[in-house]
């Protein structure tokens, strides 16, 4: 009796236990096929499987057709050459045609407004200096405001007096009053005119000719006046020396 008690407090607990080991389930159940693992499947690859064979240069020349027309060199580029280019590389090449034109005219446009602005820069520098040039210096005390007005009243007198006169004296008699006057009233201007007038005529050897040609004439004119008057004038001292004498000469003798 004692030792069926005894028994039952010890081998029933560990028969539990044994049977519960027993039925503990070591694996999880899936409701689904199990994911394989790629590393698994390559750990469970024999070594002794071969991999896909590698074709040689005779199987791939024995299963290549052979060409049409016989044995060719032409490669597949030539091939692709001879068909031309393609619609692309076309658009490309008349786009790029297009650029290099439209820049071209843009460049030659934009060289002809520098170009031009530079005549013009230039031709406004000439002016302004030859402007500056012709007015007097300080030390020379010449006012161009009264001496204008006095050369053009001297120009307006001279037409005035030739009105009645051929047109050549019209014409010719208020620039022979103005420059006169212009010489006595600003003499230092009138000589940078001058002076202005025969660089510009230097281009022109023609007209550089007349003009020298008429300068002497009147040159040679004025000192033939000068001359003249000088003669004039002795011939007239000489005869009023001699009639002095003569009235002197019948004074002593009506005495």
């Amino acid at each position: 009796m004692a030792a069926g008690l005894l028994l039952r407090q010890h081998i029933l607990p560990l028969a539990g236990l044994t049977a519960g080991l027993a039925l503990y389930p070591k694996t999880s159940v899936y409701a689904e096929e199990r994911p394989s693992d790629p590393v698994q499947k390559i750990r469970r690859k024999s070594i002794y499987d071969s991999p896909n064979p590698v074709p040689s240069a005779h199987d791939i020349s024995a299963t290549t057709p052979p060409p049409a027309s016989g044995i060719t060199n032409i490669p597949q580029e030539d091939n692709a050459a001879r068909r031309g280019p393609s619609p692309t590389d076309r658009l490309a090449t008349q786009v790029k045609n297009s650029r290099l034109f439209v820049h071209g005219y843009a460049v030659a446009a934009e060289d002809a407004v520098n170009s031009g602005m530079d005549k013009f820069m230039s031709a406004e520098h000439s002016f302004t200096s030859t402007i500056a040039s012709l007015a007097p210096p300080k030390e020379s005390n010449e006012k161009l405001l009264p001496g204008g007005i006095y050369v053009l009243v001297a120009a307006m007198a001279g037409s005035i007096i030739s009105r009645n006169r051929n047109i050549l004296l019209r014409f010719v008699t208020p620039i022979v009053t103005g420059v006169t006057t212009a010489h006595y009233v600003v003499p230092r201007t009138t000589q940078n005119v001058g002076s202005l007038i025969w660089s510009y005529e230097e281009k022109y050897p023609v007209v550089r000719d007349n003009h020298l040609r008429i300068s002497q004439g009147v040159r040679h004119f004025v000192e033939t006046g000068k001359a003249h008057s000088q003669m004039g004038l002795a011939m007239a001292e000489e005869r009023v020396h001699g009639v002095r004498e003569s009235v002197d000469d019948w004074v002593k003798k009506g005495r």
